[in-house]
């Protein structure tokens, strides 16, 4: 697994022990950012599944100004912390070791430009975060969630402002876009 494009290009990232994380393909990785390539320039950025940190991580290697990886498996930690030690990415992105809805909890309104989130459980994970985003509504007018699930999840649908933007299937893997407000 690697850095795609950008100021840490070709960067190799770890990856954590245990089965609790699934790392998106490259393929995957490569389509979400072409979807995405236009809305990263200068903006906030969350993985709330962090994983290894490989989507936050290349979200600020091709320009994003800030991000917040969020995971709480111990594991996971170690190898986000040496992926952003690898991209020399200290200043810019911030780990939170602990719990993924706790951390939801104590935010405050359109915080967040981009929002990564690919549980590494699914579907159930997966929609009960789309809800407590939007039901705290931290992401900024015009923001997109980017939802990685398995290929026979089904995503709760979401109420205005947010609304769907596109869906997209990979072979395992379906990625859902979604937006809040009229921006296209």
């Amino acid at each position: 697994m690697r850095i795609i494009t950008g100021i840490a290009k070709g960067k190799r990232l770890q990856t954590p022990e245990g089965l609790h994380t699934r790392p998106t393909a490259e393929r995957v990785k490569e389509s979400i950012f072409s979807i995405i390539q236009w809305d990263l320039e200068g903006r906030e950025v969350l993985d709330l599944f962090g994983g290894s940190g490989q989507l936050g991580l290349e979200a600020l290697s091709r320009g994003a100004k800030h991000c917040v990886i969020v995971d709480g498996d111990r594991s996971a930690q170690r190898a986000i912390e040496a992926n952003i030690r690898t991209c020399g990415f200290e200043k810019s992105c911030t780990l939170i070791k602990g719990d993924a809805f706790s951390y939801l909890q104590r935010q405050k309104k359109a915080a967040f430009h981009i929002i990564f989130l690919d549980p590494p459980y699914g579907g159930a994970i997966l929609n009960r975060a789309l809800e407590e985003i939007c039901r705290i509504d931290i992401l900024a007018e015009g923001g997109i969630i980017v939802c990685e699930s398995g290929e026979t999840d089904e995503l709760t649908p979401v109420a205005p402002p947010y609304r769907v933007l596109r869906q997209y299937h990979y072979s395992h893997s379906n990625v859902i876009t979604i937006t809040k407000g009229d921006v296209e």
